[in-house]
Formats: C-alpha cells, structure tokens, sequence
C-alpha cells in the first residue's frame, strides 16, 4: 500500500531556448516532459541517488510507468521557468510525484508521475532500494 509523503517541493530552474519551441514561437508540448526529467533527475541527485550511481551500485533503474500532463499556459523564447517536484506517494516499488512548470507564480503546466523502480539487466520491478525510502521519509531528504 502506497505511503503518503510530504517531502517539501523541489525545484530546478530551466531557461527556454529556441530549440525549446515549435513555429509558432511557444514552447512545444513534448518539452515540457523533458524539463520534468531533468527535474526529477536533479532532485534524486539532491537526495544523494544519482541514476548512473543507482545502476552501477544497486543494478537498479527508475523508469517512468505513468503520466498525465495539462498544459496551462505557454511558455516562450528566453523564459525562465522553475520545474517543481513533489513527492506524493512512495510504495516497495513505485513512486508517485507531481511536477510542474512555473513562469513566475503563474502555473503552465503540470504533471502526475508515476515512477517504478526496475531491475537495469532485465528491466523486470525491484523494489525500490531501502536508502532512497529512508531518504524519502526522512525530514531532511537524507536517511
């Protein structure tokens, strides 16, 4: 059964790039997947679990299982947003987060993840190495 957590947000700040956006000069909707991946990874890595570090010495991978995505507002050429992540639930296997992309205080996006930890060789789920639960329980982010 999952565990509700309340591990204070996280937040990565991401700067748009013309790379970032589609022909009509906003910010195109896959993007935005990517910002919330490099959120999630510096936040494991805040926590002292780096993914290459979590594969090479535990032979485990966090993949993403599930995710939901509402774009809100767009986002343009030289903005500045902050990526946000929010640890909502932590069961033996998965976790469940919530991110979002913010201009300021107003909100463009948002996103439910789901991630599963995995075997690296045979990608079947593993749990979830018992330092990064503590780590997750623990009021400071560390076990």
């Amino acid at each position: 059964m999952p565990r509700k957590m309340t591990l204070a947000a996280f937040s990565h700040p991401v700067r748009i790039y013309w790379e970032d956006t589609d022909a009509g000069g906003l910010v195109y909707y896959a993007n935005y997947l990517k910002f919330f991946e490099r959120a999630r990874s510096e936040w494991l890595r805040a926590l002292g679990f780096g993914q290459q570090r979590l594969r090479d010495e535990q032979g485990v991978m966090i993949v993403v299982a599930d995710t939901s995505v509402r774009y809100l507002q767009p986002a343009r050429l030289d903005d500045e947003l902050d990526v946000t992540v929010a640890l909502s639930a932590a069961a033996r296997a998965t976790l469940t987060l919530t991110q979002s992309a913010l201009r300021g205080a107003t909100l463009l996006a948002d996103s439910r993840i789901t991630l599963a930890c995995v075997a690296a060789a045979s990608l079947r789920p593993r749990r979830l190495p018992r330092a990064i639960l503590d780590a997750l329980a623990s009021p400071t982010g560390r076990p």
